[in-house]
């Protein structure tokens, strides 16, 4: 089962890998020639792909639960990519499936740690890297992870995501796409 969710996953992953980052920075890469299935650990799945002929590496997951009072919403993931072509590692994304309140900011609960992102349509970003390497440090101590965002509608959703894995994932795409 896990297998063919990681399989299934190829063809999301690939969507939200290249559509998420392109929302703020707004150019487009050169779409990726192949996403590649690396392994699977636990919750968290493994990929590779190119980003205009250079290696791109990133584990991706579904939440464990989703609350919030909505009657559609789409697919929900986090992400944790590597791009070493641009000396970027542990940038962490999550995708939730609506549009985020304009302006609004996300909050991650790890344990007793509290991180805070903003939003951009329906993807929420770290501030910076320094943020983004704390969280990744929780996401390695951690066993779950609550995510809570607003709705362009006003809708508080809470998604609430395994951390068993992510470490084993993590080592995966650091030594696919250890710097050069």
């Amino acid at each position: 089962m896990r297998f063919g969710f990681a399989l299934s996953m190829v063809a999301f992953a690939a969507f939200a890998f290249f559509s998420a980052p392109m929302l703020v920075v707004g150019s487009s890469p050169a779409l990726a020639q192949d996403v590649s299935y690396i392994n699977t650990h636990r919750d968290w799945h493994a990929f590779q792909t190119t980003e205009d002929g250079n290696r791109v590496c990133y584990i991706a997951s579904q939440p464990t639960s989703e609350e919030g009072d909505y009657t559609q919403r789409g697919d929900v993931y986090v992400l944790v990519t590597h791009r070493p072509y641009q000396d970027t590692r542990n940038e962490v994304s999550f995708i939730t499936g609506y549009t985020y309140q304009s302006d609004s900011e996300v909050t991650v609960s790890i344990g007793d740690q509290t991180f805070t992102l903003f939003t951009h349509q329906d993807t929420a970003w770290a501030y910076d890297s320094e943020t983004d390497n704390s969280l990744v440090s929780a996401m390695r101590a951690g066993l779950n992870m609550v995510v809570r965002g607003r709705s362009s509608r006003g809708t508080l959703t809470t998604d609430t995501y395994s951390l068993l894995g992510f470490t084993a994932a993590l080592e995966e795409i650091d030594r696919a796409c250890a710097p050069t």
